[in-house]
């Protein structure tokens, strides 16, 4: 008899239990900002506040493309940044400075102290947590550095969100006291330097600390101390840069803009260059990975080159708008993502890190693409037409490049697969083939050498008594290295 679960540990009461928990931190910000600025205040710091906002979520969704997380976990990091996060900063960073005074009687000190040091720690700390935890419950959705840095920049931008509106709104305030004005207002000097000139500043430091995870998420499962020390060693260098962007302003102008200059526009240049070399290291692996699945009959050849394209891919979500609707964009952006999923897991696995639910998922992941296949397939292939290179292209199916062995045998996969050295392996296959037409193919288990797990895959979609083929997985060599075949 199966056990009930609790109440408590029903999803529902946990989605509400967080939402009512992001709800009263932000209430509890408005009331405090709103008391410290005053209601116009908070309007005119609302107002100009979110004008960086868009954008900045729009380039960290244009870096996740290659294989989109879903929205619900943007949602929640940008909540995170502009309500949890905010909360912990302002209540953790008031009381360490407000003891600070009180301990060295200095209260310009305690300031200082507070800026460079405690507001750093608390202030990345509370950002970071809203990393981990998509980290250790959304573990599917998180599986390289992109992943990392799109979380951490979108909880970042949420916190400076809110920031802004305290920083600006209280600048107003000090304008409507002193009757200052345009360009020469506190207002117009606080929009210049923290809209204008770095409304990347909060993102660059936490996306340090998304790329320590995103390090971390690569690394394989018993690797327990990679795992901790990377996310730790990317947190302290956040706050590290952070402190140092905060000390920047006791240096004077000159050597505010001396760090502006030499520090933290280089880093911002460099962290984008490491972020778009991933993002076209993914569609490589995409296009790597992928072959594998078409010589199996699950996608058409064509799709590997297509979708390691985002050129290819836009023009194949265009078709599909175009002839069928806006429905039938969303299924072939739906398929596009399922595919790079497929390819990410594959190519994990190759490489000793992928889960052990990795079959579960992989079927999962081919049922999707095998549903979506009547839509996306006629776009895909458009699109790989309009994007090929001008050169002949190889007869389907393409070929695996000599990285996958594979054996032939009869329906239900009573066949060979291929170990790593020259000769058959000593296990069958049991790459499972379908046994009735229209059928997608089947994966199925199978051993090489008779001791190394393999990988089998099934394809035949005519009637039975059909052929299969098992792909051996681990990877051997391509049939054409075994020449006594």
């Amino acid at each position: 008899m199966l056990r009930q679960p609790h109440w408590w540990q029903h999803r529902w009461v946990r989605y509400g239990a967080l939402i009512t928990l992001l709800a009263l931190s932000g209430l509890v910000i408005l009331a405090l900002v709103r008391e410290q600025t005053g209601t116009e205040g908070l309007l005119v710091g609302l107002g100009l506040a979110v004008l960086p906002v868009p954008l900045l979520v729009a380039a960290f969704r244009w870096l996740d493309r290659v294989e989109p997380g879903p929205w619900r976990n943007l949602l929640f990091a940008f909540a995170w940044g502009a309500c949890a996060a905010a909360l912990i900063a302002i209540i953790a960073n008031s009381f360490a400075t407000r003891w600070i005074a009180t301990a060295t009687a200095d209260p310009s000190g305690a300031d200082t102290l507070g800026a460079t040091v405690i507001a750093p720690v608390v202030e990345e700390s509370a950002k970071a947590a809203a990393v981990l935890l998509v980290f250790l419950f959304r573990r599917r959705d998180f599986t390289g550095i992109v992943d990392g840095v799109v979380i951490a920049g979108i909880t970042a931008t949420g916190f400076a969100f809110t920031e802004n509106i305290l920083y600006l709104g209280t600048a107003f305030g000090t304008d409507q006291l002193t009757g200052d004005s345009g360009i020469a207002s506190v207002t117009a000097a606080t929009f210049f330097v923290r809209v204008v000139m770095s409304p990347f500043a909060h993102p660059l430091f936490t996306v340090l600390t998304g790329i320590g995870f995103g390090v971390a998420a690569l690394s394989g499962e018993r690797r327990h101390a990679r795992r901790v020390l990377l996310p730790l060693s990317g947190l302290l260098l956040a706050m590290g840069m952070h402190a140092l962007w905060n000390g920047s302003s006791s240096f004077g102008e000159l050597g505010f803009l001396a760090v502006y200059a030499a520090i933290m526009v280089p880093a911002f240049g460099l962290l984008t260059w490491l972020v778009v070399w991933t993002r076209q290291r993914e569609l490589r692996t995409v296009r790597e990975e992928l072959p594998v699945y078409a010589a199996a009959g699950w996608i058409a050849p064509a799709e590997p080159f297509a979708l390691g394209s985002m050129r290819a891919r836009r023009l194949a979500r265009v078709y599909a708008g175009r002839h069928l609707g806006r429905p039938a964009a969303r299924v072939v952006a739906q398929y596009e993502a399922y595919a790079t999923s497929l390819a990410f897991l594959r190519h994990r696995g190759r490489q000793g890190r992928a889960g052990a639910d990795f079959l579960v998922r992989e079927r999962e992941l081919l049922n999707e693409l095998w549903r979506r296949k009547d839509v996306a397939r006629p776009a895909l292939d458009h699109a790989a037409r309009m994007t090929a290179p001008p050169v002949r292209m190889p007869p389907p199916p393409w070929p695996t490049y000599g990285t996958y062995g594979y054996g032939q045998g009869p329906a239900y996969g009573q066949g060979q697969a291929y170990g790593p050295g020259p000769g058959y392996g000593q296990g069958p296959a049991y790459g499972q083939s379908p046994t009735y037409g229209g059928r997608p193919p089947a994966p199925g288990y199978g051993h090489r050498n008779g001791h190394t797990p393999g990988y089998g895959y099934g394809y035949e979609p005519g009637n039975p008594p059909g052929h299969g083929h098992g792909y051996g997985y681990p990877p051997g060599p391509h049939p054409a290295a075994n020449p006594h075949q």
